[in-house]
């Protein structure tokens, strides 16, 4: 994955943390040593995901969009086809994953590797000051005992977030869940098919302007990137799943909020690399506009970081 610096439309990176191994740039690891604290409390009750049945059929996928990375291959603009499925309708939450560790034991990448990465200005000042940055962006920090327990690392809680969707989460953390939960990742195609919402080639999913009548309608940074955030949204980190209005076929946030782990390798010739979709609440038009319908991206399958989340696909 290329460098998170400011760029035009032939290079603009995405918001996402560089990968933990396997990419172009070296993994950062956090300082040795670091007590992680108490777990948080685990919630017993898991909000289950409503499903959205969706029928198949075919879809123009992709876009040609002046003002999208050539390097991300949203384009050419073509005829998709999609079997009939069923897709949650929010992104799985902290509380539908607890429920899932408590069941099945599961440890995450970021706990089997001891960190992940949390977007600086959310940390304290002394953990802000000994957690590692990437040089090509500073605004990642490696943090010691960042989990999807504790999202800001050590001392921070799911507290007030039981409805927020789980980060910090790898690739095959996301593929076990969804196995958990009798589904699997859905495939970047079904991806977009349910994100459009039934509308034809729109750029978001509610239509082609980004705040109709002043509305905001998905949890993206606003002000000047990444120094301050008016958080005119309603949030600067994550929101509720159920956050903001549903698109056509009722699902929430799939533009913002986190991006979304799909099923599909990014590059096939390497297999470490998996797509995401959806973009985050890190995405800005001034530096990383894949919070349209049709952008894509990609980490390494262990990477795991504050905003990348997922959703789960069924069977018909």
């Amino acid at each position: 994955m290329s460098g998170c610096t400011p760029g035009g439309a032939e290079d603009r990176p995405s918001c996402c943390a560089p990968p933990r191994a396997g990419g172009s740039e070296t993994a950062v690891a956090g300082p040795p040593g670091l007590p992680l604290g108490p777990p948080a409390k685990e919630n017993t009750e898991p909000a289950h995901g409503t499903r959205v049945a969706l029928p198949g059929g075919t879809f123009r996928m992709g876009s040609e969009d002046a003002d999208a990375n050539r390097a991300d291959r949203e384009g050419p603009v073509r005829e998709a086809a999609v079997e009939a499925f069923s897709i949650d309708a929010y992104a799985v939450t902290t509380a539908r994953f607890a429920a899932f560790v408590a069941e099945t034991g599961h440890r995450t990448e970021a706990e089997r590797y001891g960190w992940s990465y949390v977007f600086a200005r959310f940390l304290p000042g002394e953990l802000r000051r000994i957690s590692p940055r990437p040089d090509a962006t500073p605004w990642w920090c490696g943090v010691q005992g960042a989990t999807w327990r504790t999202p800001e690392g050590p001392g921070s809680s799911l507290e007030g977030r039981w409805d927020h969707p789980v980060t910090h989460v790898g690739w095959s953390d996301a593929a076990a869940f969804a196995a958990w939960a009798g589904g699997r990742l859905p495939t970047e195609t079904e991806w977009e098919y349910a994100a459009r919402g039934g509308l034809d080639q729109a750029r978001y999913p509610w239509g082609d302007e980004l705040t109709p009548g002043g509305e905001h309608h998905c949890n993206i940074w606003q002000g000047s990137f990444p120094t301050k955030n008016t958080s005119e949204d309603g949030y600067a980190g994550t929101a509720p799943v159920h956050a903001f209005r549903p698109n056509g076929y009722g699902l929430y946030n799939v533009s913002g909020n986190v991006w979304e782990w799909c099923a599909d390798l990014w590059d096939p010739e390497n297999p470490g690399t998996r797509a995401m979709r959806g973009g985050s609440y890190l995405c800005h038009d001034s530096y990383c506009n894949r919070y349209r319908v049709a952008a894509r991206t990609s980490n390494t399958a262990d990477s795991t970081t504050g905003n990348l989340g997922f959703r789960v696909a069924y069977p018909a």
